[in-house]
């Protein structure tokens, strides 16, 4: 949504290339995703995962921009990916929405100039301080002279660091999209492989387990209807172990990984874990249904790192009456297997959700 330029200003109507990478930036990881497209549909080209350090990036803001530029420069090197144009994703805690009416007549400029002097009291943020784009959604209501715009707005620094950890990196930062969009976007596409479901008329919960985050998601038509997080991800997990068994934190996150951990993981720790985060999904669903009585979720999807714990599908299912699918993003798509691990890439997959969809903005 938000184009990544010195003035902030969206130039449409530019003829998109077949490459495009996603870059999604989060408190334990940094991930690129470079797709293109060609006449054998949507292929990946590369991809890498690199770990950040605990606190550089910490409730979505940056709060070591060196560690951050390294780490994405050591990811760049990895990928060696054939182009330079990028998507970087803004959080969505940290972005609004507006949706205005005007008058169907004015050009896109015009639109933007009047969007520039809002009255500060329009956002919660001073206008100066502003990085926003728009698009025109059509006539409300019938009425051919008007147009509804929505607009999309976050603080400008949240653009800018990220867009120079890009450009430090070697990258053309061409997008700064919101985390939602790109989710909704690559929602879409895996849900459209998964047999016997209709995204277009049915419901599902997306629910995107973190590192100290997990993301619930309502989705109604592809579109996100109700969103909660929840204060509970991999890391706690991996805490949990460190703890029960007097083990490092990297200890305890091997043995979670690659097995080997005492006989008593599954009773005393992984059990709890998993019954607490399926309570807490069941809490979300109790939320939902209160705001949204027209539209029942039909399915569950699990994205993110630690979707992948075992017994969690199976208990989620049956405490839900559910079924329960793990999200792959590249369904349907291509493995460029000279330059691509595929086995990896399968592993990987579920935390790519967010980056895969940001670079299938540009292909």
């Amino acid at each position: 949504m938000l184009k990544v330029m010195e003035d902030m200003r969206l130039r449409l109507g530019r003829r998109r290339r077949k490459r495009f990478i996603g870059i999604e930036i989060t408190s334990a990881t940094i991930k690129l995703i470079e797709l293109s497209r060609g006449k054998e549909g949507v292929r990946v080209d590369s991809y890498s995962v690199r770990p950040v350090r605990e606190g550089s990036v910490v409730e979505h803001r940056i709060q070591d921009s060196i560690d951050v530029s390294n780490v994405l420069q050591d990811v760049v090197r990895a990928a060696k990916p054939k182009t330079r144009r990028a998507a970087v994703v803004i959080p969505s805690q940290g972005t609004i929405t507006k949706t205005l009416n005007y008058p169907a007549s004015l050009t896109n400029d015009e639109i933007f100039a009047r969007l520039e002097t809002m009255p500060d009291g329009e956002m919660p943020f001073p206008m100066s301080e502003v990085a926003f784009d728009f698009q025109r959604l059509g006539a409300p209501d019938g009425r051919m002279d008007r147009d509804e715009v929505l607009v999309v707005a976050c603080r400008r620094q949240n653009v800018n660091e990220r867009a120079q950890a890009l450009r430090e990196a070697g990258l053309e930062p061409e997008v700064a999209d919101v985390e939602t969009y790109a989710m909704e976007r690559a929602y879409r596409w895996l849900a459209s492989g998964i047999e016997g479901f209709s995204y277009q008329n049915e419901g599902a919960a997306l629910i995107d387990i973190g590192a100290r985050l997990t993301g619930f998601h309502a989705l109604v038509g592809g579109r996100s209807q109700y969103n909660r997080e929840i204060f509970l991800g991999g890391a706690d997990l991996t805490d949990r172990i460190a703890k029960q068994f007097g083990l490092s934190v990297s200890e305890a996150g091997f043995g979670k990984r690659r097995g080997g951990l005492p006989e008593a993981y599954e009773n005393l720790v992984l059990g709890p874990f998993i019954d607490e985060l399926c309570d807490q999904v069941i809490r979300s669903l109790q939320l939902y249904a209160t705001v949204n009585h027209r539209v029942e979720l039909s399915r569950i999807i699990l994205a993110g790192g630690s979707c992948v714990i075992p017994g969690l599908v199976e208990k989620l299912s049956d405490v839900t009456g559910l079924p329960v699918t793990i999200a792959d993003p590249f369904t349907g798509m291509v493995i460029n297997e000279s330059r691509v691990d595929v086995d990896a890439l399968r592993e990987d997959g579920p935390a790519m959700l967010t980056a895969a969809g940001l670079a299938m903005k540009g292909v």
